[in-house]
């Protein structure tokens, strides 16, 4: 619905800038996400950890994504992100710290974890 674009996945692109050949990037990207959905399929919570980004949590039908402070700050900037921070606190519950162990984010304690 609405005007989403889906754009293929540019692998050529990931490969040279991962300095790795195209093949291993498309065996990478469709291996994690057939084990992704594998999981999903059999019910259980799943975190997808992005190096240097934050951690995608699917839990039930409940899907989040928590950033790591370091990459929010270089996104936006760090006086920008303490502006909106303070205009709306709830941003706080997006931010994850790196050191955190990742099945503490969930309510079950129980998450399969995607490096």
């Amino acid at each position: 619905p609405g005007s989403k674009v889906l754009e293929p996945m540019k692998y050529a692109k990931v490969a040279m800038d991962a300095s790795v050949s195209r093949r291993k990037v498309e065996g990478c990207i469709l291996g994690v996400t057939s084990l992704v959905s594998q999981c999903l399929g059999k019910g259980e919570n799943v975190a997808l950890v992005l190096r240097d980004v934050g951690v995608l949590l699917i839990e039930g039908r409940s899907v989040q994504m928590r950033f790591y402070l370091d990459f929010l700050e270089k996104v936006s900037g760090k006086r920008n992100l303490e502006k909106a921070a303070f205009r709306v606190p709830q941003l706080l519950k997006m931010v994850v710290s790196q050191t955190v162990p990742i099945a503490s984010l969930t309510l079950s304690g129980r998450v399969i974890i995607f490096p």
